[in-house]
């Protein structure tokens, strides 16, 4: 028996990576086009009130699965992060004092 693969805790704030969310808007797609279908084939075979409720759902399915499907890489909520502010350093010389401490040697 396989086990199953345990949820991981996410400690970044990074965004899915690019593969992994092509695959999950094209699971929904596929899923929302899946239900569409079944929806027009409902329509067509059964003689019921609901044939009228699945014929609308035929029809706007297909919206709701591309938009969702172009839906792009947008943050799943979160917290922003936040910036960091690094060492202060001590500036560099400028040219001209290099060049004063070159020629009085």
């Amino acid at each position: 028996m396989a086990k199953r693969a345990q949820d991981v805790a996410s400690i970044t704030t990074a965004e899915v990576g690019l593969s992994d969310d092509l695959a999950m808007r094209t699971r929904r797609y596929l899923i929302t086009m899946a239900v569409r279908t079944l929806c027009f084939v409902g329509a067509i075979f059964i003689d019921h009130w609901s044939r009228w409720v699945m014929a609308l759902l035929a029809v706007f399915l297909p919206y709701v699965g591309v938009v969702g499907a172009n839906a792009g890489r947008e943050r799943r909520g979160g917290a922003r992060p936040e910036s960091v502010t690094g060492p202060v350093l001590p500036a560099l010389p400028s040219a001209t004092s290099l060049r004063h401490t070159t020629t009085a040697r």
